[in-house]
């Protein structure tokens, strides 16, 4: 058995999930709603406040279906009741992150500032204090998608081994490297 597509899900209060006959998952809560499509063969079932997600056999395709769809149901229900965060820091002299809307606005050292545009679904906040680096902070009920949109905008100036310069999540550890010696 899938170690992790055996364990039940437990639903927090004020979480609802319906599976329709085409088996399509929806999951609604105080933080807004997500559907998900399950594969044909997967059965998800809710019995006494818990999702249950279960295989046909114990094929590889199977096995590997089951704890998938058992993981993204989960992060589904999170992300509903309770939402997840990503904080990026924006490292260097003169990097600047604004936001208009629904457009991150950021400034990379780059000879243009560059407008980035933010799914509906996400909500983003800068932060610039005095002497500290400008923090971007990215809201939403779907892990999938702000991975996606945090990797993307961590793309446009990834983090340099030499000086650190860059875009990089806060909290992250860099691998540093020694640059050039200076001989005698």
């Amino acid at each position: 058995m899938s170690r992790i597509g055996i364990l039940p899900i437990n639903l927090p209060g004020g979480v609802t999930v319906t599976v329709s006959d085409t088996n399509e998952v929806k999951v609604k809560g105080p933080k807004g709603e997500i559907t998900q499509q399950v594969d044909t063969d997967i059965k998800v079932e809710i019995k006494e406040n818990q999702v249950i997600v279960s295989r046909p056999s114990d094929e590889k395709k199977y096995k590997s279906l089951h704890g998938l769809y058992r993981s993204l149901i989960n992060n589904m229900v999170v992300g509903v009741s309770e939402g997840y965060t990503t904080q990026q820091e924006l490292v260097g002299v003169g990097y600047r992150a604004e936001v208009k809307g629904q457009i991150l606005e950021l400034s990379l050292g780059f000879s243009h500032d560059i407008h980035f545009q933010i799914p509906v679904e996400v909500k983003v906040e800068a932060k610039q204090e005095r002497r500290s680096n400008p923090v971007i902070t990215l809201t939403s009920v779907n892990k999938q998608l702000i991975g996606e949109v945090a990797a993307k905008i961590r793309s446009l100036r990834p983090p340099e081994p030499y000086k650190g310069k860059g875009i990089k999540f806060v909290g992250e550890q860099l691998r540093r490297k020694a640059g050039k010696t200076a001989s005698v």
